[in-house]
């Protein structure tokens, strides 16, 4: 093999690792996936039924069930009695279901909605949508349900049967873990 044929097949490795790292490092943020095992990021959103400022960091401590819907979305419309069930079976515990409202209207639509089904959990809104950006969600629903140290422990995409006997075991086990 000759010298410049040599000096070409080491050029040709060295350009594609420096290609494969530089694509590596690139794509790295979309490689890693928000899941079961990943710590939670916080947002900062609106609570609909106060108007005041509400984020994950307010339910620090807490085993969280945390929701992302729209009121046009009939799964969503589905799993919500199984969540207020869920809610009101672990009253008085430090577990809360979060229910982030990702429609565009304002808070009187939610609510209505809210009310309409007589949902006494936490009701927040994100208007803007950022919220599944930062979530990395594919669609409404879809569920985290989040330990007291942030932790994702089961994603749920779709809807959910929320106060099935697996579900409340997995809240009640995360509850006495403490």
């Amino acid at each position: 093999m000759t010298s410049a044929r040599q000096w070409s097949l080491v050029a040709g490795a060295t350009m594609t690792v420096v290609f494969g790292v530089a694509l590596a490092i690139k794509l790295r943020p979309q490689l890693d996936l928000i899941g079961p095992g990943s710590r939670t990021p916080d947002f900062r959103i609106v609570n609909a039924r106060t108007g005041q400022p509400a984020s994950l960091a307010d339910y620090r401590g807490k085993v969280v069930l945390l929701n992302i819907w729209a009121t046009w979305c009939d799964p969503c419309r589905l799993e919500m009695p199984s969540m207020e069930k869920l809610s009101e079976h672990l009253k008085g515990s430090d577990f809360r279901v979060v229910a982030v409202s990702v429609d565009r209207d304002g808070p009187d639509v939610v609510m209505k909605f809210v009310n309409d089904l007589g949902l006494h959990f936490d009701i927040l809104q994100d208007r803007s949508g950022a919220i599944r950006q930062t979530l990395q969600t594919t669609g409404v629903p879809e569920s985290f349900v989040i330990d007291r140290d942030g932790i994702i422990i089961k994603k749920v995409i779709g809807a959910e049967q929320w106060d099935a006997p697996v579900n409340e075991a997995l809240i009640r086990t995360l509850l006495d873990g403490r």
